[in-house]
């Protein structure tokens, strides 16, 4: 109800005219000048800019919100197979191929951590100034994030927080974590066979399917609150274009949304999410690929779902690429079971070991880094000069396989 309440005050009082996704008005914007302890110092008028580039984007649409959850229902608890009916649908999403694109949204990614006025905001586009914060309320609440609205309420963006290690939702991010990303419960060997966060494994790596998707829909879980959060906006803002974005749970989160409503999505540094759609029985749209795609790859006729995510990562960062496991790696010390690698959509991945000459590390998973020394970085060329790209072309994950020791069936 607060939230509902929040959303509707934003939309009766928000005046300031609005073309497309530029503005022509001034807005206040907190200087980026902050004292040692965070806070802003003054406010400064900026002259308007350009923000966020849009294109036209072909989106696979359930027919009906009702239809989705019915189809999700029966192969959850009856296992059985509803055809659902979906619409190809022209919207616009964020342009994925503009660099300065996807630092804003990095930048949303990260505000989804903090407040504004704290150290750890970063200042945006004089034009996304406005937003609002959800899931705040409550301290020891995982699922936050920011909502960030247009001046006319045309485009709103969801930023969904990660995982905090040290905080006071850390306890319910590592759940999660452990809950969509290990292969079966964060049984990652004997050893953690007191640290598993569900029940749903037999000896000899056999885990039981239908045991993990019970675990996963519990109404305690963020992806049904973001389900929740999800449908006030389309209720409040029906004409709006929505976009969800997130860094590491809060992107994988992002896409399991975005492909359950076919709202574009841009996860960052995330780890594989695609079995974590499977597990919780996602109706998915068929393999067809838009027709505003400049991809000259054949990759399109694979049999992935078509979904408009984009996941962008770096190959420093061995969460998105499924590296860190093993009983050296920080993730494993730390009792996180990140194992899976699959990404649905389709995934940027930007070469720092080869350009900025990175090893592989853990502490490259900030957002800090992805925002400030990678897709801001002075003078690093991350695409096809010769193609005019500023980024890698993004590409479906078409011969990707998870949990490969691990037999899945009905055990239990």
């Amino acid at each position: 109800m607060t939230l509902r309440l929040l959303l509707l005050f934003h939309l009766l009082f928000s005046v300031n005219a609005y073309q497309c996704i530029q503005f022509s008005q001034q807005h206040e914007l907190t200087s980026p000048q902050q004292s040692r302890a965070g806070a802003v110092e003054r406010p400064v008028a900026l002259s308007p800019t350009p923000t966020l580039r849009a294109r036209p984007t072909s989106v696979y649409r359930p027919r009906s919100y009702e239809a989705l959850n019915h189809a999700r229902q029966r192969s959850l608890h009856d296992r059985e197979c509803y055809a659902l009916e979906w619409d190809l649908i022209e919207t616009l999403g964020p342009d994925i191929e503009d660099l300065h694109t996807l630092a804003q949204l990095a930048r949303m990614s990260g505000n989804a951590y903090a407040l504004p006025g704290m150290k750890r905001w970063y200042e945006m586009d004089p034009s996304w100034n406005v937003s609002f914060p959800v899931g705040w309320e409550d301290t020891q609440d995982g699922f936050r994030g920011h909502v960030f609205i247009s001046s006319d309420n045309s485009t709103v963006v969801l930023s969904i927080k990660g995982t905090t290690v040290q905080g006071p939702t850390s306890k319910r991010d590592k759940f999660n974590d452990n809950l969509l990303f290990s292969c079966c419960c964060a049984l990652v060997d004997l050893s953690w066979i007191f640290k598993t966060v569900c029940k749903c494994f037999s000896p000899n790596w056999k885990c039981d399917d239908a045991c993990l998707s019970e675990a996963l829909i519990e109404d305690s879980l963020f992806y049904s609150i973001g389900v929740n959060l999800v449908n006030d906006l389309l209720t409040l803002y029906p004409t709006s274009n929505i976009w969800l974005v997130g860094h590491s749970l809060g992107g994988a989160l992002a896409s399991l949304l975005g492909s359950t409503y076919g709202l574009p999505a841009v996860a960052f540094e995330s780890p594989g999410e695609r079995l974590a759609a499977h597990r919780l029985h996602l109706p998915l749209p068929p393999p067809s690929p838009s027709p505003y795609s400049n991809s000259n790859s054949n990759t399109s006729s694979s049999f992935l779902p078509y979904v408009p995510i984009t996941h962008v990562y770096h190959n420093s960062d061995p969460i998105p690429q499924g590296t860190c496991t093993g009983f050296t790696s920080p993730c494993f010390q730390a009792g996180y079971a990140l194992e899976t690698k699959c990404h649905l959509g389709k995934s940027i991945v930007l070469d720092t070991v080869g350009k900025l000459g990175w090893r592989v590390d853990i502490r490259r998973h900030v957002i800090r880094d992805v925002i400030t020394k990678v897709l801001e970085a002075d003078g690093v060329v991350w695409g096809d000069e010769e193609e005019g790209r500023e980024v890698p072309e993004a590409k479906e994950e078409v011969d990707c396989v998870d949990c490969f020791k691990w037999e899945f069936g009905v055990f239990n």
